[in-house]
């Protein structure tokens, strides 16, 4: 299904090293709103999602692969050259202890990451809704991040993946009105 081309999405810079930064990208790598739970989320869904809005459950689903991968790219350029006296200052000392450097999908305050974040009723505009609330909690979370650090190169890669929720969000809002009118439909017998 899919074709790995190695590079990411869009290139991440950072400035300098900034475990406080690292430890609340953590959010949007291991959290309930995170970008591991929409792509699994998503790439769920489409099993019971009709034929004529799954293709935008695939590529969306993906492309939240590739926004993992981001994140990833961040977090670990944040901390890679961090101490540990500078990671166990900014409250990352038990994970310092349980994974070094070594990323781990938890949320920024510790909690790990659990499949009951994945939402999944089988009532496609249900489904859809859920997504569009989904995005848009994204889109915040970035908006946050963008907020709590100076480094603009940082920022300029949370930017872009904020302008993606807000894409992603418009696109499943597009879906709701697709399928309502296809469940609107009068049927002739």
């Amino acid at each position: 299904m899919w074709v790995y081309e190695k590079k990411l999405q869009y290139p991440v810079r950072v400035s300098k090293c900034d475990p406080r930064m690292a430890k609340y990208l953590l959010e949007q790598y291991g959290g309930a709103d995170g970008e591991l739970s929409a792509a699994l989320r998503y790439l769920n869904q489409r099993y019971t999602i009709p034929d004529k809005v799954i293709g935008l459950l695939n590529d969306i689903g993906t492309e939240e692969f590739a926004h993992l991968e981001m994140i990833a790219t961040m977090i670990y350029k944040l901390t890679k050259d961090a101490t540990v006296e500078q990671m166990d200052a900014q409250g990352l000392g038990e994970y310092y202890v349980a994974h070094d450097h070594a990323l781990f999908y938890q949320n920024a305050a510790g909690v790990p990451w659990t499949a009951a974040y994945i939402q999944a009723k089988g009532d496609p505009i249900a489904d859809l809704y859920e997504d569009i609330a989904a995005e848009e909690k994204a889109r915040a979370t970035y908006q946050w991040l963008i907020d709590m650090t100076d480094d603009v190169d940082l920022q300029d890669g949370l930017k872009f993946l904020r302008e993606r929720e807000i894409i992603h969000s418009l696109r499943f809002r597009e879906a709701v009105e697709i399928l309502k009118d296809e469940r609107d439909k009068k049927t002739i017998f």
